[in-house]
């Protein structure tokens, strides 16, 4: 007899299917109970065990209509529509374009400027509260005085956060603009889904040098609306930052941490081997430093701020979307000296030899990307670029803008010298506030310059080549070593730091071009070292006597703004020990994975809008990753 069984009756009693006939199982073949292990316990393996933490893609620095700068360079967007855009849905941007994004986002963090938070919004909206304050009617008439008055009060705005001195003073309208955003992160926090951190943006710039932080809470409203944000105006030394930071831990038994930004314009302040007010660092401040500022932000569009040529001349990819030629106001020139300060890889060394003086690292710093786009929108793909601002949304004229002249006769770069942004990776046990934020925390994150590249890897001593292949390759990586963020010690004599690095593409982006270890060292001389690892690579290429490895190729056509990925590989993976190791040498590591070349956003836009190439950017370069490194403490007896 032949026995035929719908579809929809194959679902509801689960028949197995093969090639050619059908089994039927019947609800009487059920087992009456859940099967158990041989120990007896039921069979889930996931719950109650300990599983590896997945990896979560987002942006933790975007700024909305609700910043002073963003809403008076012409943002509309708030935060609703920035979290809305962020989880996949369709919003039409500042200048009228239909966006929505490909691949949505897992969290995002909207980090509004503290300082004349929704000032802009009130302009527009005429507010009854804002035009009983003289400034703030003059303000008003300004705003909608046409382009020269807006920037005239553009201007005045500029100046009140370089000098750290407010025109309009108005705590109503600043509680009232925290509260919208505070309850747009309420309303679209989806835990499990999408994550809406709660956040700002603290924005010291003395004398036009940047000192900005993004300070990201772990809490809800419940915590977050029983302060209001710090603003510069009551200081402008990041310590006093710290003890807002201290005062709201003590006050809601909440946690919050800050997020140094472009390092790279901040005239040699921002990595200092002295304090805002100019002291030697003791221990107390590095304790502090470390404790608030976990992380920092390596990439996005003002720059790249990992490393230089002028500080790293041996590093063939050093020069990535720099932004080297003055502050972030302009007031100042950089200068050779500033370099050293103004980039990471140099601080995470200095604060090796600051940790062997004072027995605390202040620069032990986890690395995130992001966007600090000024539109509302996040976007880092280069092929679809939304800008920074309105008006270097997509259109034909943006590439070739000139750069923005100030008062002291430096420009920063053109427009289209900014970068398409970066994301951060995070790898937390679940899509929630508080896995993010511990994530965040423990410093098991990774910055991309906006691709999607996967990243993991594990130090230990004991790891084996083969390893690297492991079909739990997670689970063996944190049972018998440290993740990425993690701290390294315990060496036996003649043993040296073994890592299992495994790499993939982004399923929709380039292949890879190759993995370098970035080690940075301190002797027991006390002088600084840095040394730059090929790894792992694509192709038949093999390392010269130096080490260095040229490219494995180029397949962009700039002309149509394309590439193949016909080179390169789709993963790569290793294991590698460290042939210079000495035991008694604090070290640190981490990871740079790079694509292989392809166009620039700038480049898609020439195709696009059938305008010619920019002489003040390449046409090419290569997308990659940073991880947080992994450091290696000497064990207390030498």
């Amino acid at each position: 007899m032949k026995l035929v069984v719908s579809w929809l009756e194959m679902m509801l009693i689960g028949a197995p299917l093969s090639l050619g006939w059908i089994s039927p199982v019947w609800a009487t073949d059920i087992p009456a109970k859940a099967p158990a292990t041989k120990d007896g316990q039921p069979y889930s393996p996931p719950l109650g065990s300990a599983t590896a933490p997945r990896l979560l893609w987002g942006n933790t620095h975007l700024h909305t209509s609700n910043s002073f700068d963003a809403g008076l360079f012409g943002t509309r967007l708030g935060p609703e529509d920035a979290f809305r855009f962020a989880r996949g849905e369709e919003v039409v941007s500042n200048t009228g374009v239909p966006a929505q994004l490909a691949r949505p986002l897992d969290f995002l963090v909207v980090t509004d400027h503290s300082d004349y938070m929704g000032v802009p919004d009130a302009l527009r909206a005429g507010d009854p509260t804002l035009l009983g304050n003289p400034v703030g009617k003059q303000w008003y008439d300004e705003f909608h005085g046409g382009a020269d008055s807006v920037f005239k009060l553009m201007s005045t705005t500029f100046k009140d956060i370089t000098t750290g001195q407010h025109s309009l003073d108005d705590p109503a309208l600043e509680k009232s603009a925290w509260q919208r955003a505070v309850a747009a992160a309420e309303k679209y926090n989806a835990p499990g889904l999408f994550t809406a951190m709660i956040g700002f943006e603290w924005s010291s710039t003395p004398g036009g040098d940047n000192l900005h932080r993004n300070v990201i809470f772990r809490d809800g409203a419940d915590k977050a609306l029983q302060t209001v944000p710090l603003q510069t105006f009551e200081s402008q030394d990041p310590e006093h930052l710290w003890a807002f930071l201290a005062s709201y831990e003590q006050k809601t038994g909440g946690q919050i941490l800050a997020i140094p930004h472009n390092s790279n314009l901040s005239g040699g302040l921002m990595f200092s081997d002295r304090t805002f007010g100019g002291q030697p660092f003791d221990r107390a401040y590095a304790e502090q430093r470390a404790k608030w500022e976990p992380l920092v932000e390596v990439t996005q569009p003002k720059g790249d701020s990992e490393t230089d040529p002028a500080v790293s001349p041996d590093d063939d990819f050093a020069n990535f979307e720099r932004w080297d030629k003055a502050n972030i106001m302009g007031s100042k020139a950089d200068t050779p000296a500033e370099q050293p300060f103004n980039y990471i890889r140099p601080a995470l060394t200095r604060g090796l030899k600051f940790e062997q003086k004072l027995g605390v690292n202040p620069y032990k710093l986890g690395l995130v990307g992001a966007t600090d786009q000024h539109t509302g929108l996040t976007t880092t793909d280069a092929n679809n670029w939304f800008g920074t601002t309105p008006a270097n949304e997509p259109n034909a004229a943006r590439t070739s803008m000139p750069p923005r002249k100030f008062g002291s006769g430096l420009s920063l770069p053109a427009p289209v010298e900014e970068a398409s942004g970066g994301l951060t990776a995070v790898r937390a046990s679940a899509n929630t506030r508080a896995a993010i934020f511990d994530a965040l925390r423990r410093k098991e994150v990774y910055g991309t310059t906006g691709t999607r590249i996967t990243v993991r890897e594990f130090a230990g001593w004991h790891f084996q080549p083969q390893d690297v292949y492991r079909s739990d390759f997670a689970s063996y990586g944190y049972a018998h070593g440290v993740p990425m963020g993690g701290d390294l010690s315990g060496a036996k004599p003649g043993q040296a730091p073994s890592f299992l690095i495994q790499a993939a593409k982004d399923p929709v982006g380039a292949n890879l071009d190759r993995i370098q270890v970035i080690k940075g060292w301190v002797d027991a001389q006390g002088q600084t070292h840095e040394k730059i690892f090929n790894v792992a690579w694509s192709g038949a290429r093999k390392p010269g006597r130096d080490g260095k490895l040229p490219l494995v190729g180029n397949t962009v056509d700039t002309a149509h703004a394309t590439y193949a990925n016909s080179i390169g590989a789709a993963t790569l993976y290793t294991d590698w020990t460290d042939p210079t190791f000495k035991s008694d040498e604090r070290a640190y590591y981490y990871l740079r994975v790079i694509e292989i070349p392809t166009p620039r956003w700038s480049t898609y836009d020439a195709a696009r809008f059938g305008v010619a190439l920019s002489n003040r950017v390449p046409a090419v370069l290569t997308q990659r990753a940073y991880t947080s490194p992994i450091w290696y403490e000497p064990n207390p007896s030498g």
